[in-house]
């Protein structure tokens, strides 16, 4: 026979100042928790939902990110030309394009300074790309002109980045020409014409090749080919691929640090969880007399007191969602690890980040509660009765 769960409940209410204690403590820590995981689902998800599959990067075997690859102009042009994969549009020609990446230093708005991608592309990359690729503001550049286009998010972090504006790239000044969205992690690159980057940025040829495969491709066959290949060496992955691999170190860095403040807060969280629970049994130890003399066996009263931890848990998880909640969307920005280059990209508030946080809860209050509701259901009853 289980002990009435109105039980439990009426002695929550009864010590509202302790259990609200217990649930700002669990809640506070949720919160801490869930805020570092939905930073990392923000910037993961800003590299995995852009990924295509129908699309490939060709790099320098070895390279583990662009700006590690290099590629002779020869060398990548004959590496387009040999590939038979590779897609082509109504006119006949070849969905590839090769594409120089540098990181430059740039002032922000709010002072100091950071790293920003830049980009120089052909004109194939924009049909590659599609409507993924949008012009919001101003047009695109010319092709063979000192002009650039900047993701959407650069304006509001990054001095002289906006339409009209320019920026300098060693002794090349670049008009600011325009302003592009993508749904992926290009909104903080400056994109110009191929040829008058590498002039600009004194480089002799580009980092990747980009291409849009036909169909029937298979991407591990022609990977393994490649690299074995004596002309022209290379490794290739989809796009998406390629950018989940991007978020490795980040990724990483960010669980680490949420699994860190979840030990260190969730300790304290536990203790105030395990204090609450055994103040209420030493309150309650003639009640917990009473049930065991009425025919409640040890295990019901253990459950019993197990449960009412639990439903802090609950309840504390609740309130760590909910101060977690407001920061959706928020943007940021911060360092990618993989490319020494800032990215900006918003807080996610995922089903899965309030399961783990609702769980996370529930942890704490099974870890705070077990040692209280195990010393309830050690209790003999004619010595819990003597006490008041």
């Amino acid at each position: 026979m289980l002990v009435p769960v109105a039980y439990n409940l009426r002695s929550l209410l009864v010590r509202r100042a302790s259990t609200l204690l217990t649930v700002a403590g669990i809640g506070a820590t949720v919160a801490v928790v869930a805020g570092v995981i939905s930073l990392q689902q923000g910037f993961d998800r800003m590299f995995a939902d852009s990924g295509r599959d129908d699309v490939a990067v060709f790099l320098r075997p070895g390279a583990t990110n662009e700006g590690d690859s290099f590629f002779s102009r020869d060398r990548a042009l004959t590496l387009t030309k040999k590939l038979p994969e590779i897609a082509v549009d109504s006119n006949q020609q070849l969905l590839a394009s090769m594409e120089c990446y540098l990181a430059v230093r740039l002032n922000r708005v709010g002072g100091g300074e950071t790293n920003v991608p830049i980009r120089g592309v052909q004109q194939a990359t924009f049909e590659i790309f599609g409507d993924d690729l949008r012009v919001i503001d101003g047009t695109l550049f010319q092709l063979g002109a000192d002009e650039v286009i900047v993701g959407e998010r650069l304006p509001d972090r990054m001095q002289n980045c906006r339409v009209g504006d320019v920026i300098q790239i060693n002794v090349t000044p670049f008009r600011v020409v325009g302003v592009f969205e993508t749904d992926g992690p290009f909104d903080t690159e400056i994109w110009g014409d191929l040829d008058r980057m590498l002039a600009a940025l004194e480089r002799s040829g580009p980092n990747r090749v980009l291409a849009r495969l036909r169909p029937e491709v298979d991407i591990v066959a022609l990977d393994e080919r490649l690299r074995d290949d004596k002309e022209v060496p290379a490794k290739v992955q989809t796009e998406r691929a390629y950018l989940l691999s991007q978020t490795a170190y980040l990724s990483g860095t960010l669980i680490f640090l949420g699994a860190f403040l979840g030990l260190v807060m969730g300790l304290a969280a536990v203790f105030t969880a395990t204090n609450t629970m055994l103040a209420a049994v030493s309150a309650r130890t003639h009640e917990i007399g009473i049930l065991l003399s009425t025919g409640f066996r040890p295990f019901p009263i253990f459950l019993s007191f197990l449960f009412e931890a639990l439903v802090l848990g609950l309840l504390g998880g609740a309130f760590g969602c909910l101060l977690t909640l407001p920061i959706h969307g928020v943007e940021t920005g911060t360092t990618n690890f993989n490319t020494f280059t800032e990215v900006a990209f918003a807080f996610r508030i995922t089903p899965a980040v309030l399961v783990t946080a609702v769980t996370f809860a529930l942890s704490l209050g099974l870890l705070g509660g077990a040692w209280p509701a195990w010393r309830a259901a050690r209790m003999k009853p004619t010595e819990a009765l003597r006490r008041h």
